[in-house]
């Protein structure tokens, strides 16, 4: 069964660190774009930080550069995203989601062009609650 698997989310105080992992099952992330994304009520769905396998290299959002980390265990085929100095404004749902790398020109791309409707990855996790109390 292909699937991803989000874990590690929960309450934490303002300040403080979560890892969350993105377990991949049924396929190898070795060929593919992975992207951590959040989402709160009545806001539409953001990426946050994105990995690339072919290169490594990674894209943060402005409001989480310096604070949040992504990194890859292709052994594991996990992706992970750590995130420090937590804060209030942190506080959603978290995603993770593939895409294939050969569909995606970079990690740029794989974090602002999802829309709902009109461009879709293949693969997302069901979600991880994030609540960072202040």
């Amino acid at each position: 069964q292909v699937q991803l698997v989000e874990s590690g989310g929960g309450l934490v105080q303002a300040g403080g660190s979560l890892r969350l992992s993105c377990a991949a099952s049924g396929f190898s992330l070795d060929y593919y774009l992975i992207g951590w994304f959040r989402q709160v009520p009545g806001k539409e769905r953001e990426g946050v930080s994105c990995i690339s396998p072919r290169d490594g290299s990674t894209y943060y959002i402005d409001s989480v550069k310096g604070r949040f980390t992504i990194s890859r265990d292709n052994a594991k085929n996990t992706v992970y995203l750590q995130m420090n100095s937590l804060k209030p404004e942190d506080t959603a749902v978290y995603y993770c989601a593939a895409e294939p790398a050969s569909l995606m020109p970079n990690v740029l791309a794989m974090c602002v062009m999802f829309r709902p409707g009109k461009y879709e990855y293949d693969y997302w996790g069901q979600g991880t609650q994030v609540t960072v109390s202040s």
